[in-house]
């Protein structure tokens, strides 16, 4: 199961979440449709490569990464979405792409646009395409400490 190591991480810090099983879907749009929960409390985590390092950008379902405001957050000379080939062995225990937004398991740093910081509670897949989890976005942004600011676009 993809979100056992996500599950026990959490579960040692007693951080409460809702794991929720749906029928497969593969884009966040398309998950968040499937599971009720509207896209703008829908997290995607997208991989970026800033310098050559990968990186985790999360956005609300209904944005997208908008590279040049992310370089510039990040402080980077240059920025790129990362290819599946690129980041696909960073994550054993992931479908591709329904990686969670917890670079803390992956040993990446973790972007997140301000946006997503505007909801209660949050909502993310869980390493699989059939299986996300909702928490506290407080609880998130306290555990995770990422990098926020503003660095999507609406769709």
């Amino acid at each position: 199961m993809p979100a056992q190591k996500l599950k026990q991480m959490l579960d040692e810090r007693a951080i409460k979440y809702i794991s929720i099983n749906h029928s497969p879907a593969y884009t966040a749009r398309e998950t968040a449709a499937s599971t009720f929960v509207p896209r703008r409390e829908f997290a995607k985590t997208i991989i970026v490569d800033l310098d050559g390092e990968k990186v985790m950008a999360v956005v609300s379902a209904s944005r997208h990464v908008y590279i040049s405001s992310l370089r510039s957050l990040a402080v980077a000379e240059e920025a790129r979405l990362a290819t599946e080939d690129e980041f696909r062995e960073s994550f054993p225990d992931c479908e591709l792409g329904a990686m969670p937004p917890f670079g803390s398991l992956y040993k990446m740093r973790v972007f997140v646009d301000a946006m997503v910081t505007e909801v209660d509670d949050l909502c993310f897949n869980a390493g699989s395409h059939q299986q996300i989890m909702r928490m506290n976005c407080d609880d998130y942004l306290r555990f995770e400490q990422p990098v926020v600011g503003d660095f999507a676009v609406k769709e």
